[in-house]
Formats: structure tokens, sequence, C-alpha cells
């Protein structure tokens, strides 16, 4: 093949791709802002009217400070967290790991749950102060903390798990341990610990569910409400999503400032094995108060399963669940499919320097770390019409969301790995002739299944976890499993409701752990 047929197919390849990509979330996100352009001027003034009150911007504003409040907590909680799992010798720090991190795998709506059984007014531990704590910005806050904490702790842990070896080395020759952890690992690991304030800053902003669970009014809720019931005015929900655009440019804007200059061969899991730092006296005290902040976060799945239990709900789940489990299943593995095919040709594009790829790496953070609800209204707006309704009315739209949203997570995945394997593979084989497409399919590909693997199972279970993007737009009878524990959660038996739950969870953890054994297996093969 020749060097112009090479590059043809290269464009071609990366721009169809791209392309698609950018339909499906890029023009989502700019469809409120061009709705707004195809009004007359005097139906835009009168729409805008809707801003005249006070009342959007102080819900903005709350939700903002709340959203910022969660991010301090998380981090609180997060990293010294991460911090001594990662690099000390804290008592079973790998079952430690996984424990404090089940519950970010889940919808938060179902921590809420757990916490109301427990804390609410007839609850397990319940009393009226402690219903009133539970169901205020106070309660919101809480919950959304301890739920969010183990994302900046996973953060910090990879972070200090791919921290060069050597610089800690050198310190703990004239450092005590403290001294190596203060001056020489939060500082280097700070450029994860800001990651992770990003995307639980995104997550806590769009969250819907615990918000409109624990009666606290936010801004999304508010768009959300013209979506449906007496409030319907879809039009307004439009208008209501403008200020969420210069929301999710500012996020962007911050990654971008903080991460332009680090390359992705910098990232990965190279530096596991080293000697961590005693804790010496502090051991038994800091590993009681890690697995206590642990079982604290698995307690309302415990609470969950007792509800459950005690009234009947799991011999009734069948009767309950309805196409839930399998509309989860499903649109959460064509979308995770459909991910790590745009991951792969992006990702790779990404991590080579190709035209257009670091403009589509932005769309794709973009999309994700967008208030849900921009996503959602965009959705609406560009889709339910009669020319798209083999899409709009079936699994499809649920998994062009899906798609949309976390696209991320395979190509930074993708990235990242190619970015660590020597571009020497590549080059050989186009001197030999090869093409674009031979070489992805012949050595790329191959070379990183096991990125392609952990990028689909992440993708899966982010998809099955999503609540705030599928409520918007579900069609009839395609309603996730998140989706069927929310709308019941109103009407539906508790026992039952708990027993859907349980459910979820159940069927977050087979996938975890069939994901874990895959990747073990491949990784001894």
């Amino acid at each position: 093949m020749t060097l112009a047929a090479k590059r043809w197919q290269q464009h071609a390849i990366i721009g169809g791709v791209g392309a698609l990509f950018a339909v499906l979330a890029l023009l989502p996100l700019a469809w409120p802002l061009i709705g707004l352009l195809r009004r007359e001027p005097g139906e835009v003034l009168q729409g805008m009217e809707v801003f005249g009150s006070s009342r959007p911007w102080v819900l903005l504003a709350r939700s903002l400070g709340l959203s910022g409040a969660v991010v301090i907590g998380a981090l609180v909680i997060g990293t010294p967290m991460g911090l001594l799992v990662a690099r000390t010798d804290l008592a079973g720090r790998r079952v430690l790991l996984f424990a404090h991190g089940f519950p970010m795998f889940l919808p938060p709506f179902l921590l809420a749950l757990g916490w109301f059984y427990l804390l609410g007014r007839q609850g397990f531990l319940g009393s009226e102060t402690s219903a009133s704590l539970l169901f205020h910005p106070l309660g919101h806050v809480a919950v959304l903390s301890l739920a969010f904490a183990p994302v900046v702790t996973a953060l910090v842990v990879l972070g200090l798990w791919n921290l060069d070896p050597n610089l800690e080395e050198a310190a703990r020759v004239v450092a005590r341990p403290a001294r190596v952890a203060i001056g020489i690992l939060l500082p280097a690991v700070w450029p994860s610990v800001a990651l992770a304030g990003i995307l639980v800053f995104a997550l806590a902003f769009s969250e819907l569910g615990v918000p409109m669970f624990l009666r606290v009014d936010v801004y999304p809720a508010a768009v959300f409400s013209r979506l449906g019931g007496i409030d319907y005015d879809p039009g307004e929900a439009f208008l209501l999503a403008l200020p969420l655009v210069p929301v999710a440019v500012a996020m962007v804007v911050l990654e971008r400032r903080l991460f332009r200059k680090r390359p992705l061969d910098v990232l990965g899991l190279r530096h596991r094995s080293r000697e961590p730092l005693p804790l010496g006296a502090w051991r038994g005290i800091l590993s009681a108060a890690c697995w206590g902040l642990a079982l604290l976060s698995l307690l309302p799945l415990a609470a969950l399963a007792v509800r459950a239990g005690t009234g009947g709900g799991f011999a009734q789940i069948g009767r309950w669940v309805g196409g839930g489990l399998f509309n989860s299943l499903l649109g959460s593995g064509l979308a995770a499919t459909a991910i790590v095919g745009i991951g792969a040709i992006l990702g790779h594009g990404y991590a080579r320097r190709l035209p257009a790829s670091r403009f589509l790496d932005l769309v794709g953070v973009l999309a994700f770390v967008a208030p849900a609800v921009l996503l959602g209204v965009g959705l609406i707006a560009l889709w339910n019409r009669p020319d798209t309704r083999f899409i709009y009315g079936g699994i499809g739209i649920i998994v062009v969301g899906y798609v949309a949203r976390y696209a991320m997570i395979g190509i930074r995945t993708m990235a990242v790995a190619v970015a660590q394997s020597p571009l020497s593979l590549e080059q050989a084989a186009s001197a030999f002739g090869a093409g674009f497409a031979r070489r992805l399919m012949t050595i790329v590909l191959p070379l990183h299944r096991r990125a392609l693997m952990a990028a689909w199972l992440l993708a899966v279970v982010f998809c099955l976890r999503d609540l705030e993007t599928a409520v918007l737009y579900y069609p009839p009878g395609w309603e996730p499993l998140t989706v069927r524990i929310f709308t019941l959660e109103a009407n539906g038996p508790e026992a039952v409701v708990a027993g859907l739950a349980i459910l979820h969870v159940v069927m977050t953890a087979a996938v975890l752990a069939a994901g874990a054994l895959v990747l073990s297996r491949r990784q001894r093969a």
C-alpha cells in the first residue's frame, strides 16, 4: 500500500468514527444552543422570563455549593485512605480497598435508600433527629461524600502505585515515614487528587436520585421536573439547561489546564511491589479507623438486605422486576461494546497524536463531566422526532445515551495502554506495507486485549449504575433496573424495593467478579 493510500485510510477511519462520536456526544450538548438560535426573537425573550426570578439562580448556586461540599467531604475521606492503603502496612489493605471501593460502582440512590432504612423515622436506628438530619442538605452531602470518596481513594492509590520508587527510597534514607508521606508522596500525587475532585464534582452535580429522594432542591431536579408530571414544559426545560453549558465548559477547561502537560505514557500500574511504610504503634488504630470507615460505607447495603429479608421482598422480586434486569444488561452490554469500539480507534489516535484526536478526546471529557440533565435534554430534542422513532422508541436511545456519556472510559483506557507500548511495532509493520486498518487489527488490538476487556467491564459497570441520564428519556417498557427501582420507590412496597436494590448490588458484584476472574486468567496466560 502506498504512503498516500495509508494516510487516506487512516483519515477515513478516524474521521468516520470521530464523526459518529461527535453526532452521538457533541451534537446533543450543543442542541439547546442550536434550538435557541432557531427560535423567533420574541419567543426567545418570552422564554427568558424564566430567568427573571431569583429561584433558578438560587437553585444553581445551591447546587454548585452542595457539589463543592461533597468534593471537600470526599477528598477528606479518600485522600488519607488512599495514602494509607497504597503505601503503608495497614492490616488487610487489599481486601479493605475492595470493601471501601465497592459502593462507588452502585447508584448513590441505592445507598441513600439504605441510609433511610437505617436512619429514617421508622428505620432500624432511626429517630426524629436522625430523620431530620438525613432529609437535610447535610444528609445529602454526607451520603454523597461517602458514596464518592472511593473515587478519590482509587485515583490516589493508582497515582501512588505508579510513582517512581527512586523518589521515595531516596527520601526514606534520611526521613521518617510520616515525613516521606507528607513531603514526597502527597505532593507527587496531587494531579490524581485534582482529577478526583473534578470527577466527584461532575458526579455530584449530575446526581438526581439522591437529592430527589432526600427532598433537597437542586438545579438538575428543577430541569427534570419540566420533562414530566404536572410541570411538564419541555421548552422551558431546554432553556433551563442553558446555564449548565458554562458549568460543563468550566470543568473541561480546568481539566485541560491541570493535565495538558501530563503525558499518557507515565500512567499505569508499574511499581506496586515496594516495601510498605511501617505505621509502628499507629498500625492498630489506623487499621481500625479505615476498616470502620469501609464498613460504614457498606452499612446501607446491609440495611437493604435486612429490609428485603424481613419483609419477604426477595420472594416477590420476580413479580415486580419486569424487564428492568434484562434491559439493564442488554443496554449496558451493547453500549459497552460500542464504547470499546470507539475507544479503540480514538484512544489509539489520541496516544499517537493523530489529527483531530485531541479534539475528539475533549468531546469525550465534555460529555462525561457535563451535567447529565444537559446531555439528556439534548438527546430528547435531537432524537425525539418521527424520522428517528426507531431509535427513540426502544433500547437504541438508552444505548446512545450511555455511549455519549461514558465513551471517555474507552478512549482514555485505550490511550493509556497504547502510550505505554512501543511505536516501533507499528512503524515496522507500516514499513512492510501494512495500512492503518491492518496495523490496528493485527498489532494494536491483540496487543492491548486486556486493556480492551478492562474498558468493556468498566463501561458496563458505569452504564449499569446510571440513573440520572436514562431516567430523563427511557421509552415505555425499556426502563433499566435503576429506573425501575427509582419509580417504584414512591409507591411500591418497601421490602420489594429493597429486594430489587439488592438484586442490583448482586448483579454489579457478579460483573466485577467475572471481570476480575477473566483478567487474572489472561494475566497468568
